[in-house]
């Protein structure tokens, strides 16, 4: 008997630990594409940058930046990544429409006790419609939250980042 639920106890532990973090992940992102362009199915094809326009960007782009096609039609694109908060890093998607504005954005996991509020839809709301031409200052143009100021403040850096980088490479015809 002890064997018995020795081997089960190991073909378990082998099954969970052969998901991979990035299959949920991408689970989620799959997700929020298709909520957010009501599709059933789409493709994503990979943004490739030259190095020498990479090094100019404020956003460091490895694998993360996608076009985003429906039945072959260009709908949108998705950038995930991460960003600091107190002691760990959060992962984020940001999903632009075909005109390069913010289509929707998302928290997909916080790792922190504190500062989740910035997972809310109602907070991440305020992202929505905005291009590179837009601000984001804190508690100016993006509301503060109380016990998620780093949270936060690294929210907008990250937002702001990527929509610069955005601007840089629409301007020398990169990604449309």
């Amino acid at each position: 008997m002890k064997i018995k639920n020795i081997i089960f106890l190991l073909i378990t532990s082998i099954l969970f630990l052969s998901i991979n973090p990035l299959d949920r992940i991408q689970k989620k992102i799959d997700k929020e594409i298709k909520s957010t362009f009501q599709i059933d199915s789409y493709f994503l094809k990979l943004i490739s940058i030259e190095d020498s326009v990479s090094k100019s960007l404020p956003v460091l782009f490895n694998n993360n930046f996608k076009k985003i096609y429906s039945n072959k039609t260009l709908v949108g694109y998705s950038y995930y990544s991460k960003a600091p908060s107190l002691y760990n890093l959060f992962d984020y998607l940001i999903i632009l429409d075909k005109n390069l504005k913010i289509k929707k954005s998302k928290i997909l996991i916080y790792r922190e006790d504190y500062g989740g509020e910035i997972a809310s839809k109602r907070w991440l709301r305020q992202f929505t419609g905005k291009s590179w031409t837009d601000k984001f200052i804190y508690s100016k143009d993006v509301s503060a939250i109380s016990g998620a100021t780093i949270s936060v403040k690294s929210m907008i850096n990250a937002v702001e980042n990527f929509m610069s980088s955005i601007k840089i490479l629409d301007k020398k015809n990169i990604i449309r």
